[in-house]
This record gives structure tokens, C-alpha cells and sequence, in this order.
């Protein structure tokens, strides 16, 4: 016994010969739609016309909190917390803030003197 797909054109309903998948790109995303030739040609003329709109727009993002890159911060160690490395700073006679970015120095020291405190691997 065989078996018979229709593939059915997403926009008008038509179940022609000519529907298939078609895929385009749009601002740096891909998309797939089941289109007829006409349907298809339509598309790709609404594309073509939005094209110089879209290489001259600038791309919005949403607002938030950035994230750094693994490389801008300091590496994390194996064992130990940012509270054991600022008590161990300020033991030492070094300035620490309370929160925020410790100095890669004060890292650099802290894992000089404790050779244990290796920098986990990314």
C-alpha cells in the first residue's frame, strides 16, 4: 500500500504540486515555510525590497546587565571562595574591597601562597 503526503502551502491553504519547504534568512536568522511557487515568489520579492532597509539598520538589543567574557575575568580556584582570598588579602596588610572585582594581583599572590589553589580549567 502507498502512501501519499500533501504538503500544504502555509499562507493560502493551496495543496499544489509546486508547495515545498522553502527556507530563507532574514536579519541573520534562518526560517522554513511549506510555499507554492506563488506564494514563493511573493516572498522572496517582499525580501528583496526589505533588503536595503535591513544592511542599513542597526540591530537593537535588550537591555541588561552585560556579560564579560570568560578571558576579562579572573580565573576561579580550585578549593577556595573570593571570601578566603579577600581574608587572606587583608591579612597580608593588602586593601580588598568587600565586593565587587578583586585585583588579578591579589589572585596572583593568593595562589603563590597556596600552591593548592590552582586555576580550575574553563
Amino acid at each position: 500500500m502507498a502512501t501519499k503526503t500533501i504538503v500544504v502551502d502555509d499562507i493560502d491553504g493551496y495543496d499544489g504540486e509546486d508547495v515545498t519547504r522553502r527556507e530563507f534568512e532574514l536579519g541573520g536568522s534562518k526560517y522554513a515555510i511549506d510555499l507554492g511557487d506563488a506564494n514563493y515568489k511573493h516572498l522572496t520579492d517582499l525580501l528583496a525590497s526589505l533588503a536595503p532597509f535591513v544592511e542599513r539598520a542597526a540591530e537593537v538589543k535588550q537591555a541588561g546587565r552585560s556579560r564579560r567574557s570568560s578571558a576579562d575575568t579572573a580565573p576561579r580556584l580550585q578549593g577556595y571562595t573570593n571570601t578566603d582570598v579577600r581574608a587572606w588579602a587583608v591579612a597580608q596588610g593588602v586593601e580588598v574591597s568587600a565586593r565587587g572585582k578583586i585585583a588579578d594581583e591579589v589572585y596572583d599572590a593568593f595562589v603563590v601562597a597556596h600552591p593548592d589553589a590552582r586555576p580550575e580549567p574553563a
